[in-house]
C-alpha cells in the first residue's frame, strides 16, 4: 500500500514538473497569451507538433529502458543497451529540433492553431530523452569497462 501511494506521488509530481516546464517554455518563447480567436480542429502545425511530441516521449521511453537494462547485467553483452540509447538520443534530438522550430515560426499562443503547447511539450521531452539516452550511454561505458 505504501509503495503503491509513493508511486501515484511520484507520477504526480512528474506530471506537474512537466507542465510547469511546458508553461516555462512558453513563457520563454513569448507565446504563452491565449490566441484571441480559437481555432478548433487539427491544423497542420498542431499536427506536426503532435508528432513531435510522440517522437519525445517514444524517446523518453525508450531513454528510461536503455538506462534501466545498463544498471544490470542484462543486454550489455549484445549491445541492446547502446541501441537503445543511441536510439533515444537521436528521437530527442530530432523532437528538440522540431519542437524548437515549431516555436519560433508561431504567431500565436494556445488556441491559435500553431501547435505552440505541443511544440513546446515536444522540446521538454525531447531534452529529457537526451539526457536518459545520455545517462545509459555513460553508464553502459562504466559497465563495460569495468568488466574488462
Amino acid at each position: 500500500m505504501k509503495r503503491t501511494f509513493a508511486l501515484i506521488l511520484a507520477a504526480v509530481a512528474a506530471i506537474v514538473l512537466f507542465v510547469g516546464l511546458v508553461h516555462a517554455v512558453l513563457v520563454a518563447a513569448h507565446v504563452s497569451e491565449p490566441a484571441a480567436t480559437t481555432v478548433y480542429g487539427l491544423t497542420p502545425r498542431r499536427l506536426w507538433a503532435t508528432t513531435v511530441a510522440v517522437l519525445g516521449l517514444f524517446g523518453v521511453v525508450i531513454g528510461g529502458l536503455a538506462l534501466r537494462r545498463s544498471a544490470g547485467r542484462i543486454g550489455t553483452g549484445n549491445g541492446n543497451g547502446r541501441m537503445g540509447a543511441v536510439m533515444a538520443l537521436l528521437a530527442g534530438l530530432i523532437a528538440v529540433v522540431n519542437g524548437a522550430l515549431n516555436l519560433a515560426i508561431a504567431k500565436g499562443g494556445p488556441g491559435s492553431g500553431n501547435g505552440v503547447v505541443g511544440g513546446a511539450a515536444a522540446l521538454v521531452l525531447g531534452l529529457i530523452a537526451m539526457v536518459l539516452g545520455g545517462l545509459a550511454l555513460v553508464r553502459r561505458r562504466k559497465v563495460m569497462t569495468h568488466d574488462r
